[in-house]
């Protein structure tokens, strides 16, 4: 009867949800395309094998370690891969290109998350971190397909949001097969949410298994070869609030080091131009990245206006801010800069990666600070010390490391699934 409920209000909000669509299509013109896909028409789907959904850029990265092993193990299933963004698609497929299929996934109401059930036929459904929909969960179980929540994560505040609305959710995460989740902490909120202990496996954060491609370090290194021996800062998955803090910091850092380059990466595409604005009220010089230009003596900022180069991109600078953390979004992934050996800069927002960014501070890799100023203060600090730059970057190698093996650990509890 709950789900009914949703249902119905979700069938009556659809009007709005439309216009919104048209809104980002005005803002973002690739939200315009593919709008049969949203209503489980058309796409790329290859059916009887394995899907994944990974709702945007981040998951589809994260995931990527993953479904590369799943084509080398399982050879004769193919893989779709369905998410909800633009940025998302294109990410995908500049991941995997053709090797496996992929389709936007349709808005979660019963007959479309049937309809496209129907079409993809999976042996099993592996849903990246916690992008869960009640009647998507709900049809798969109607349909017997297994679902794997693969590294689950679940903070204080969005467990807080889930268990607000309990009365819909509860059924939801009771019928999960099996939950591989990133740590002890968010095991027990999956546990208090309605998710059966046995099925959840704690099995450490599969971003910790990351390993940066040779063939892109050596093109970063081409990249960087061509700007000198100036100190390089990135602050990277930027966010609306945080640009102008992080620009009047780079500002007053020039007083200490006027040959100093900042590598300025907004999160999500449509700000790029807003952002390249902000930097030239600021008064500084700027290339954009999307024109191939190499920043000359008098440029102050590389503007990371691309998709899918932001790890190349960390791997061109000397310290990493990861934005999401100056303004309440609560942070992004801390382990790809990380796992560079680059020293690590957080604000203090970080509550979606709690245990990774508390693990990474108490081992001396990530610093965190409270604003912009003090974002100033610890870029100059260690642009000017190379051996705590050193130091900050072989600790945080060091936490990856010890912490790798949730691959393994995913990839042998969805193969148990598929052998059903």
């Amino acid at each position: 009867m709950t789900r009914t409920l949703y249902s119905l209000f979700f069938t009556l909000c659809m009007p709005l949800i439309l216009v919104r669509l048209l809104y980002r299509a005005w803002r973002a013109p690739a939200y315009a395309k593919r709008w049969s896909e949203r209503f489980a028409l058309g796409g790329d789907i290859r059916s009887e094998g394995i899907w994944v959904h990974a709702v945007s850029v981040g998951e589809s990265i994260a995931a990527a370690p993953m479904v590369r092993e799943l084509l080398r193990r399982y050879p004769q299933l193919p893989i779709t891969i369905t998410c909800m963004t633009p940025t998302g698609s294109a990410q995908i497929r500049k991941l995997f290109g053709g090797q496996v299929g992929h389709v936007y996934l349709p808005y979660d109401l019963p007959w479309l998350q049937r309809r496209l059930l129907r079409r993809l036929q999976p042996r099993v459904g592996i849903i990246m971190e916690t992008e869960l929909w009640p009647n998507l969960v709900a049809e798969c179980e109607r349909a017997g397909v297994p679902v794997v929540l693969a590294n689950a994560r679940l903070s204080e505040r969005s467990a807080n949001g889930y268990q607000r609305v309990s009365w819909l959710v509860r059924p939801m995460f009771a019928a999960l097969d099996w939950v591989a989740v990133q740590s002890q902490a968010e095991a027990l909120r999956f546990a208090a949410l309605g998710v059966d202990k046995s099925a959840m496996t704690v099995t450490g954060s599969i971003k910790f298994d990351f390993r940066p491609p040779s063939e892109l370090l050596a093109q970063a290194a081409n990249l960087r070869a061509g700007w000198g021996s100036r100190p390089v800062w990135i602050a990277a998955s930027t966010h609306a609030g945080e640009d102008e803090q992080i620009l009047r910091a780079h500002q007053n850092l020039l007083r200490q080091l006027p040959d100093a380059l900042l590598i300025l990466v907004p999160r999500h595409p449509e700000r790029f131009d807003s952002v390249a604005r902000l930097v030239s009220d600021a008064g500084l010089g700027q290339v954009r990245r999307s024109q191939g230009g190499t920043p000359a003596a008098t440029d102050a900022v590389l503007l990371g206006d691309t998709m899918g180069e932001l790890v190349m991109l960390y791997a061109c600078a000397d310290v990493a801010f990861v934005g999401g953390s100056l303004v309440p979004n609560g942070g992004h992934n801390y382990l790809e800069p990380t796992a560079l050996g680059l020293p690590v800069l957080s604000g203090p927002h970080r509550f979606n990666f709690v245990e990774i960014s508390d693990l990474l501070q108490g081992a001396g890799a990530l610093q965190v600070v409270a604003d912009g100023r003090a974002l100033e203060q610890a870029v100059l600090q260690l642009l000017n010390d190379a051996r705590l730059r050193e130091q900050a970057g072989n600790a945080g190698k060091a936490v990856v490391e010890a912490n790798q093996g949730a691959l393994e650990l995913l990839l042998q509890g969805i193969g148990q699934r598929l052998q059903h």
